[in-house]
């Protein structure tokens, strides 16, 4: 538990610095940190739960795509959190087309990696 709501923290802090980075991509709703929140409850949620299954069902996609399977399956994940949010509590994040989501489900990947990384030293 504890590692999930660490998780869910280090996913809020990096989707700030995601919409902050691409104008494509909304905080929308009444309060902007609730918007990171609540994405970031369902992006943590996602990761722990259902992306796993995915991915061991689609390696041999994966394999045989070099990897491009794999960056959908994110994208696509990325966005279905995104309408998880906005659907369940009615704030979240906009995405305006599927570029600005692939980037961001680079960005967000990348910048959680590193304060995964950095708040893991600390924990």
């Amino acid at each position: 538990m504890k590692r999930f709501l660490i998780n869910w923290f280090v996913i809020t802090i990096a989707c700030g610095i995601m919409c902050w980075l691409l104008p494509g991509i909304q905080a929308v709703g009444g309060n902007r940190f609730l918007a990171y929140a609540a994405f970031a409850l369902f992006m943590a949620l996602i990761n722990a739960s259902i992306k796993p299954v995915i991915q061991v069902l689609a390696i041999p996609v994966t394999v045989v795509s070099f990897g491009i399977a794999a960056l959908l399956i994110n994208i696509a994940l990325f966005g279905l959190a995104s309408m998880l949010a906005l659907n369940v509590f009615g704030v979240g994040i906009t995405i305006s087309n599927f570029w600005w989501g692939a980037l961001g489900a680079v960005i967000l990947s990348v910048i959680s990696g590193i304060l995964n990384s950095v708040v893991s030293d600390l924990v």
